[in-house]
């Protein structure tokens, strides 16, 4: 049995790869790229074994399950299989239930870390998630549904939240989002901005408010990826730009 890698490969800049990243692109045998590592696939060598198992929203080439059971079955065959991931593996990415399924299957495998966009997509905009006397709590979670049902997420408590909002995956669902944290206590002038396509060429920001991002956004015809910034950090751009 050879070893599987859960590789982060950060938010797309190459340059944002970790070392350890970088070099097991280079040793594995096989690797399995999603969606999300655009730029850091330019790494990869030439002639190496490629599987593309991307993901997009209703567009899977691959279900988690068919992913889960060719990272197994791959590492019956392969010394080293990497599982090259958007952002880091454990936030959003399955990465969780992925190590849970090789573990309970005898594979070894290893996680290694990478730069989540919740984090490095916004800097790039000049926004600092915390900053002092304006936000000392960053919370991070998913914008959308899954196909399997999840744990709830309690608006309730994310509303009446005092620091920084990050929403991930949540510009499809973004009027529902918006409407959830309005209906359950978030000021409509807190500012929002939404990031659209961070590092990559076509990169770019909406910057509104909880009251009118919904018809800011569809103005501008934003499109996933996107990564969404509720509070009143979003204001310190100003200052930086």
């Amino acid at each position: 049995m050879g070893k599987v890698y859960l590789v982060g490969a950060g938010p797309g800049d190459p340059e944002l790869l970790s070392l350890k990243a970088n070099r097991l692109i280079k040793e594995a045998d096989v690797i399995l790229v999603d969606n999300l590592v655009l730029g850091v696939k330019k790494l990869i060598p030439g002639g190496k074994k490629v599987i593309d198992i991307g993901k997009a929203a209703e567009k899977h080439k691959f279900s988690q399950d068919a992913i889960n059971t060719l990272m197994v079955e791959l590492s019956s065959k392969y010394d080293k299989v990497v599982r090259l991931k958007g952002g880091d593996p454990y936030v959003f990415g399955r990465g969780g239930e992925e190590a849970v399924f090789l573990k309970e299957r005898g594979v070894d495998f290893e996680v290694v870390p990478g730069i989540t966009s919740a984090i490095a997509v916004p800097a790039s905009f000049y926004i600092p998630l915390t900053y002092r006397g304006v936000s000392s709590s960053v919370t991070i979670i998913t914008g959308h549904e899954m196909e399997e049902k999840e744990e709830s997420i309690d608006w309730d408590a994310i509303a009446n939240l005092k620091g920084t909002l990050v929403i991930l995956m949540g510009v499809g669902n973004l009027a529902n989002n918006v409407d959830n944290l309005l209906k359950h206590g978030t000021r409509a002038e807190t500012p929002v901005a939404v990031i659209e396509k961070g590092f990559t060429e076509a990169a770019g920001i909406v910057v509104g408010t909880l009251g009118n991002i919904v018809e800011v956004a569809t103005k501008e015809k934003v499109k996933p990826p996107a990564v969404i910034v509720v509070g009143d950090v979003v204001n310190v751009r100003e200052k930086l730009m």
